[in-house]
């Protein structure tokens, strides 16, 4: 996963894809467990398979992401552990809600395009949000 540019890069090249019209869906722990959010552009953040993609995208940042969240580790963890482990069944089924969830949004971003789909789907998910951060997960 650290290293995902290094397919995403040379693909988008093969196709001629302009990045506008890719769509990179990664995890993200500073969203709670099973929240989406759809961007426009932006960082890296840290993430080092955003880190990947976008050396391999000459350092362009403007291509979509859709992020899933997969919450902080609990207490003194090592994120590195973390993200490597098992998710628990709670995580289990909201990561799987936020699945289906990102299948949705696609067919939204296909129809209505990325800023409408954006400001409808992230309004929708801040509420859900709002509802998950004091959750265990």
């Amino acid at each position: 996963m650290n290293l995902s540019g290094e397919s995403t890069g040379p693909l988008a090249a093969y196709y001629k894809l302009p990045l506008n019209r890719v769509l990179v869906f990664h995890d993200d722990m500073g969203l709670p467990c099973g929240v989406l959010r759809l961007r426009h552009n932006g960082g890296h953040g840290g993430h080092n398979g955003l880190k990947s993609v976008m050396n391999n995208f000459r350092g362009n940042r403007e291509f979509a992401r859709l992020r899933i969240g997969i919450g902080r580790p609990p207490g003194q963890m090592d994120p590195k552990a973390f993200l490597l482990q098992k998710f628990n069944a709670i995580a289990r089924e909201r990561i799987d809600t936020a699945l289906q969830e990102g299948v949705e949004v696609l067919k939204l971003l296909l129809s209505k395009g990325l800023t409408e789909s954006a400001r409808h789907f992230n309004t929708i998910q801040k509420y859900k949000h709002i509802r998950l951060q004091n959750m265990p997960a």
